[in-house]
């Protein structure tokens, strides 16, 4: 989905979550944007509406499973990483979760700031884990 399609997305998010009626929605867009279907919003347009929303009462929400992209590692690291992300995806918990983990064990914000050292131990400790609540470690 490409930066557009999410933005539209989130303008017919709010709209539902604010419970608008078709002809208040494009009221309201006209009233904001000077257009009466989301479709031909520019960015600042879309800005501008998503920030109405918010003035309404819309709190967008994130979705904490969607994490983030997989982090980018020199080769000499990718087996540990595919490890990571291995027990990461058993245990169904996102990379922030592996984040959280790097700045408790380590007071470093991200997986890919670690040294070798390090990511080997935040495996292990995802390892540990994952024995702990029965799950497969291979």
């Amino acid at each position: 989905m490409n930066l557009r399609q999410a933005n539209l997305a989130k303008i017919h998010i709010a709209k539902k979550a604010l419970g608008m009626d078709d002809d208040i929605y494009r009221a309201l867009l006209a009233r904001v944007a000077g257009v009466t279907s989301a479709k031909d919003l520019g960015p600042r347009q879309v800005s501008a509406v998503l920030a109405e929303f918010q003035r309404l009462g819309w709190q967008p929400t994130s979705n904490p499973r969607a994490g983030r992209a997989r982090p980018k590692l020199a080769r000499s690291r990718q087996a540990v990483m595919s490890k990571v992300e291995a027990l990461l995806a058993e245990a169904g918990r996102p990379w922030s979760y592996a984040d959280s983990m790097a700045e408790r064990m380590f007071r470093i914000a991200r997986v890919e700031w670690l040294d070798d050292n390090q990511l080997t131990r935040l495996m292990q400790a995802l390892i540990i884990d994952a024995g702990r609540h029965g799950r497969p470690t291979r």
